[in-house]
């Protein structure tokens, strides 16, 4: 039964479990939370929260002691990037309402820990999640994905209390659920279908006869039907896989590469090798040329344009890696972020002006700018090559 639009009883024998639906940036979310714990008195408290999130929470300055080296070194700068942009969206928002994002869960969080209850970090690794996203999204929607994402940068809607308060009832929830799910499928099987399933997992599994679970309001529908009905759950490991690729896009990645190297020594045995070798440098200067250019724009370092220049031929020859990896660790390299730039992270990164004055912003500049143009100097020299043929 429910008792109002944020609050949900379900009763199970001697078991009782409240599901609090909360806007990440409300005051009156982080009130009724703590009214709620409070005068419940539940076992244990479940939180829409992983362990990254949580030292987030309780620790706002990690940024200063992000390692952006090792970052780029294991190939999470797009997680980095995603995770920065949608963070700092709710940072903004929430500096709009005056409340910090995610204050409601910290404060689920440490009514926990002060009256000794049981505490569950009920979501799934957000890095997982992010990464399960980009690998279930097919090609054509990925670009339509990457516009949304940065777009939200040019938003400059504001955003109130009572905004959130009408964004929040069930039934526009619901519908604006249905809406993104027609656009974007995948992201919405894995954003909150795939999450329903897990955070309904650990909720159910929950210690005690009373438990209490706040997550978004737009999760509390899907997570209450779960449960009442006793839907049958996928395994936790089977939705924190991350899907390889599929094998016909690794082979046709494989293939151009291949074709281009064949088609130049073809091209030499029939032309003759200077012909051959004006084809290669076409192919080195073009897509050097590009990410080079890239690079000038996104304001590397010299080093870093030299490396863009060197290195994009050769990685315009495999699917594996790309030249934004090499321009990235090496701007990174000849000019560290400082701590100030850490802490000014969030607040830079929605000024288009201040990407090119913030160390950290400029490293993600020259991991994306070199990589188009080279992609156009690439399509150049294949066409030269063609042409050869």
């Amino acid at each position: 039964m429910t008792e109002n639009a944020d609050i949900y009883r379900i009763k199970n024998g001697d078991r009782e479990t409240i599901l609090i639906g909360t806007a990440h940036i409300s005051q009156a979310s982080k009130d009724l939370v703590r009214e709620t714990i409070t005068a419940e008195s539940p076992d244990t408290v479940c939180v829409e929260l992983d362990e990254g999130r949580l030292a987030s929470i309780k620790d706002p300055d990690r940024w200063k002691k992000t390692d952006l080296r090792q970052i780029i070194k294991n190939k999470q700068l797009g997680t980095l990037i995603a995770n920065l942009v949608l963070g700092s969206y709710q940072k903004r928002m929430g500096a709009q309402t005056g409340v910090k994002p995610g204050a409601e869960l910290k404060e689920a969080v440490e009514i926990a820990e002060k009256d000794g209850r049981k505490l569950v970090l009920a979501d799934r690794d957000i890095k997982i999640t992010l990464r399960r996203t980009w690998a279930c999204t097919p090609w054509y929607r990925k670009l339509s994905l990457l516009g949304g994402l940065f777009g939200s940068i040019f938003d400059k809607t504001e955003v109130s209390e009572e905004d959130l308060a009408k964004i929040k009832e069930q039934d526009a929830l619901n519908g604006m659920m249905q809406e993104f799910g027609k656009t974007f499928p995948e992201v919405k099987q894995v954003l909150i279908d795939e999450r329903d399933q897990y955070l309904a997992s650990k909720i159910k599994n929950a210690e005690g006869n009373k438990v209490i679970a706040v997550v978004g309001a737009g999760h509390m529908r899907g997570i209450a039907s779960i449960i009442e009905e006793n839907k049958e759950l996928p395994s936790e490991e089977s939705i924190c896989v991350i899907p390889k690729g599929f094998s016909i896009w690794k082979l046709i990645g494989w293939l151009i590469p291949i074709a281009i190297i064949a088609s130049i020594i073809a091209i030499g045995y029939h032309a003759g090798a200077e012909k051959a070798g004006e084809l290669s440098l076409q192919w080195a200067m073009l897509t050097g040329g590009g990410a080079m250019l890239g690079t000038i724009i996104a304001g590397g370092h010299p080093l870093t344009i030299l490396v863009a220049l060197v290195t994009a031929p050769f990685t315009g020859l495999t699917p594996l890696i790309g030249v934004g990896f090499f321009t990235a660790l090496t701007q990174v390299y000849m000019r560290p972020p400082r701590v100030s730039e850490m802490e000014t992270l969030s607040e830079d990164i929605w000024q288009v002006k201040r990407w090119w004055k913030n160390r950290v912003t400029r490293v993600i500049l020259c991991f994306l700018c070199p990589g188009i143009p080279a992609i156009i100097g690439k399509v150049l020299a294949i066409l030269n090559i063609y042409n050869a043929l």
